[in-house]
C-alpha cells in the first residue's frame, strides 16, 4: 500500500504533464515556422498573389510574379519538399506578414506563407498526403512523453530518498536525467516527411534539416525542467510530512520515557534500602544523623516527584539533588563510598534534562564492588560545557543483571529534550558518561 501511494501521484503528474506539453500553445510558434499553419490569418481575407516557381540546385526557390509591384517571393527547401512543389508550378499564394519576420530578414524577399492554388487547382496538404491516423499519433505522443516524465520523476525523487549527500545526489540525478533525456530525444516519435512520404517515425530517422528538431527539443527540455521542479516540491513536502510524523513519534516516546524513568527512579529496592539505613541510625540512637537522613530522603523524593514532568533544570539544582541523593548512599556505605564534585560556577546556570544524575549515580553503586579494602570513588565534574560522571570499574563477585533501561532512557531524553547525544566511554578500567550542557538563553 505504501508503494502504491507513492507511485500513483507520480503517474498522474506524468500523464498530466504529457497532455500539457503535447497541447501547449508554447509550441505553436515553432510549429507555424514549419509553414503548415496559417499564422492566425484568414486565408480568404489575405492578399493573394500569382507567380511561377523557379527552383535552385539545393531545392529552395523563388516565385516570380508577372506584376512589377510584387518582388520575388522566397520559398524554403522545406516548403518545397513538404508541399511537393515542382519547377514551373503556377501558384496562387499568400505572403507571410512582414511583422512576423525576424529582424535579420526584414527588407529581403518576402516569404511564402500558404499556397492557395497550384496549376489552377485548389491546393490542400491533406489531399496530397495520406498521413498517419491522428488517433495513433496522439496515443504515441502522450504515452511516450508520459513514460519519459515518470522516469525523470523517479530519478529525481527516489534517488533523493536514498542519498544522504546533497552534492552526490545532484551529481548523479543531473547526469542520469540528462542522459535519459538525450536517449528519449533520440527515440522520440514524430510525424515527418521522408522520401516524399509523411509517416510516423523516430527522431533519429528524421532528415537532419527538418525543423521537427525544434519541436522535439522543446518538448524534452520543457519536460526535464518541469519534472525537476515537481520533484523538488514533492521532496520538500515529503520531508515535511516525515518531520511531522517523527515529532509525533518523539512525543509518544517522550511520554513513555518519562513513565519508565519514574518507575525506575522510585523503585521498592531503593525505598526499602533507605528505610533500612534510617532504621540503623535509629537503633544507634544517632538522632542528629537520623534527622539529617530524613531531611535528605524527603528532599530526594520531593525533587523526583516535582521534576518528573519537567524537561530542563539548572545544573545548580541538579547538583543539589545529587548531593542529597549521594548522602543516602554514604550513610549505607559509611566510609567506603566517596564522591568528588568539581563544578565550575560559570556553568551552574546552564541547563540539562532533569534527573539525569540519579540513574548514573545509582548504576555506579549498583554495578561495582564497594568494600573497606576497595572503596569506590566517583567523580562529577564540568569540562568545556560538558558534565562528566566517571567511576572505576570494580566488578562484583555476584554480578547483578542489568536491563540497560536507565542509560537508554537517559540517551532518549537527551535527544528529545535538547537534541544532543550523550557520550559513553567504557573500557576495562573505567566507565565515563559525558553530558553536554545547554546554555540558558533566558
Amino acid at each position: 500500500m505504501k508503494f502504491r501511494s507513492s507511485i500513483l501521484p507520480h503517474i498522474v503528474i506524468a500523464l498530466a504533464l504529457s497532455l500539457v506539453i503535447n497541447f501547449s500553445y508554447l509550441l505553436v510558434p515553432i510549429i507555424t515556422d514549419q509553414g503548415v499553419d496559417n499564422q492566425g490569418v484568414d486565408i480568404e481575407e489575405a492578399e493573394h498573389s500569382e507567380g511561377v516557381l523557379r527552383l535552385s540546385n539545393d531545392m529552395h526557390g523563388y516565385i516570380i510574379c508577372d506584376c512589377e509591384l510584387r518582388d520575388s517571393t522566397y520559398v524554403t527547401a522545406w516548403q518545397v519538399r513538404t508541399m511537393k512543389l515542382q519547377q514551373g508550378d503556377k501558384l496562387v499564394f499568400t505572403v507571410r506578414p512582414p511583422q512576423n519576420l525576424p529582424d535579420e530578414v526584414k527588407g529581403a524577399h518576402p516569404r511564402l506563407d500558404r499556397v492557395v492554388e497550384r496549376n489552377g487547382e485548389k491546393f490542400d496538404l491533406d489531399m496530397i498526403y495520406d498521413r498517419p491516423s491522428r488517433t495513433v499519433e496522439f496515443v504515441w505522443q502522450i504515452t511516450y512523453y508520459a513514460i519519459l516524465s515518470f522516469l525523470l520523476i523517479c530519478i529525481f525523487v527516489f534517488m533523493r530518498d536514498r542519498s544522504r549527500s546533497v552534492a552526490l545526489y545532484l551529481l548523479y540525478a543531473v547526469v542520469l536525467a540528462l542522459a535519459l533525456t538525450a536517449v528519449a530525444i533520440y527515440f522520440a516519435p514524430v510525424v515527418a516527411f521522408k522520401e516524399g512520404v509523411m509517416r510516423l517515425t523516430f527522431f533519429f530517422d528524421v532528415p537532419p534539416r527538418d525543423n521537427i528538431y525544434l519541436v522535439v527539443l522543446t518538448k524534452a527540455s520543457f519536460m526535464l525542467v518541469v519534472t525537476a521542479l515537481y520533484s523538488y516540491i514533492y521532496t520538500l513536502m515529503h520531508e515535511r510530512q516525515k518531520i511531522v510524523v517523527e515529532n509525533e513519534r518523539l512525543k509518544t516516546e517522550n511520554l513513555s520515557t518519562r513513565y519508565n524513568m519514574l518507575v525506575g527512579q522510585i523503585n521498592p529496592h531503593f525505598f526499602f534500602n533507605s528505610l533500612n539505613s534510617l532504621a540503623m541510625l535509629v537503633r544507634e540512637k544517632d538522632e542528629e544523623r537520623a534527622l539529617e537522613y530524613i531531611d535528605q530522603l524527603s528532599y530526594t523524593f520531593r525533587y523526583i516527584i516535582q521534576n518528573g514532568q519537567s524537561e530542563l533544570t539548572t545544573l545548580r539544582d541538579e547538583i543539589e539533588f545529587a548531593r542529597a541523593y549521594i548522602y543516602l548512599f554514604k550513610i549505607r556505605y559509611a566510609d567506603k563510598l566517596f564522591f568528588d564534585i568539581e563544578i565550575d560556577p560559570k556553568y551552574e546556570s546552564w541547563q540539562l534534562p532533569a534527573l539525569s544524575l540519579q540513574p548514573l549515580i545509582g548504576n555506579a553503586v549498583k554495578h561495582n564492588s564497594i568494600t573497606t579494602k576497595k572503596p569506590l570513588r566517583v567523580s562529577i565534574r564540568t569540562i568545556d560545557g560538558v558534565l562528566e560522571i566517571e567511576n572505576p570499574k570494580q566488578p562484583k563477585l555476584d554480578v547483578e543483571p542489568s536491563t540497560g533501561i536507565g542509560l537508554d532512557n537517559l540517551r532518549s531524553r537527551w535527544e528529545i529534550v535538547v537534541h544532543q547525544h550523550i557520550e559513553i566511554v567504557e573500557d576495562e578500567s573505567r566507565f565515563l558518561v559525558r553530558l553536554p550542557l545547554t546554555q540558558n538563553k533566558a
